[in-house]
């Protein structure tokens, strides 16, 4: 009777030993959602990219992945970011197309105890648990170095002309951000350019190509060149120049590298990109979820930096990684 007591209290604690193991170990499950601005963007889906490496390469985390399929689609965003919330995840790391539409969610959100980690675009509340991004009016003054730069490989003067900056969208701050840091830099460092009044696009590549060519046919002698502050209107203004066939003549500048914009630099309808760092943010967004979500207090904001890519230097082992954002996932799974 004695033994059968020992033996019933001895299975007793394996079985509590075993719920407390089992129910500790569901415990450190954490469920990350990552909504991104656009589907039909390279750049966001590198942002994915890292965002799936580190799902890989943590053990406790599963993410899912939400996003409208334009950057225009601001009401979608914020339908899928009200959606994601219902589910409850543990945290949300969030690019916002919006700075104000998105901020009564996040708030509320933050305010039920899901981590919120936003990446790329700033919002305004205060609400949030760490904000990673490029520095996009240093970015901007960068392209307008290299802009200046550019030109002057093409034999052109900087000293008088006129330059087109065709911009994605209206009211988007990162986008405000890089227009105003390559006007402050262009009157910096050249400032006898005349930047012609921004044209906005509503982030359709056709639209770009269009603009372009409208800017080239009303400017025909005055023109020095473009900036094109996403991938987007990189995109389309590249075209622009390739059928005209003045890539020898006129210097473009662009933010970002998606595919298109990587064939268009190596072809020489773009001069240089501006390149920022999606796979970091993707990656750094959801470790610094989990850093959150494991109590630990994080920076307010983190500088993911930003790069100027030409023909140059884009063979470079180190701009190689920027560029490819599945060979850099490769490596960070093999460590």
């Amino acid at each position: 009777m004695i033994k059968n007591s020992k033996l019933l209290t001895i299975l007793a604690l394996v079985m509590v030993f075993a719920f407390v193991f089992t129910a500790g170990s569901f415990a450190q499950e954490y469920n990350i959602a990552v909504i991104i601005k656009a589907t039909d963007s390279g750049f966001w889906q590198d942002v994915l990219t890292g965002a799936r490496t580190a799902d890989e390469k943590l053990d406790n985390v599963t993410i899912t992945t939400h996003g409208p399929t334009s950057e225009s689609q601001i009401a979608e965003q914020v339908a899928i970011l009200e959606n994601v919330i219902t589910r409850q995840p543990d945290a949300i790391v969030m690019a916002s197309t919006s700075s104000d539409a998105s901020v009564p969610a996040l708030e509320r959100a933050y305010d039920q105890g899901i981590k919120i980690i936003t990446i790329d675009n700033k919002v305004n509340t205060d609400k949030i648990h760490s904000h990673l991004a490029t520095d996009n009016i240093a970015g901007g003054k960068l392209a307008a170095e290299t802009f200046v730069e550019m030109a002057k490989q093409h034999g052109k003067s900087v000293d008088s002309g006129k330059v087109g900056l065709i911009s994605a969208m209206a009211g988007v701050q990162v986008l405000a951000d890089r227009d105003q840091g390559f006007i402050q830099g262009l009157n910096e460092y050249a400032p006898g350019l005349e930047i012609l009044e921004t044209r906005y696009v509503d982030n359709r590549i056709p639209e770009a190509l269009s603009t372009a060519e409208d800017i080239l046919t009303s400017h025909p002698e005055e023109l020095v060149g473009f900036f094109a502050d996403n991938n987007h209107t990189g995109a389309g203004v590249a075209r622009a120049i390739a059928e005209r066939d003045i890539a020898d003549e006129m210097p473009v500048v662009a933010f970002d590298a998606d595919d298109a914009e990587k064939r268009a630099l190596e072809e020489g309808t773009i001069d240089a990109l501006i390149v920022q760092d999606p796979f970091g943010m993707g990656f750094k967004g959801v470790q610094f979820a989990v850093r959150a979500i494991e109590g630990e207090e994080l920076p307010e904001f983190v500088n993911t930096g930003v790069t100027a890519v030409t023909q140059a230097n884009m063979n470079n082992p180190e701009i190689q990684n920027l560029l490819n954002p599945d060979m850099r996932a490769e490596a960070e799974l093999a460590e």
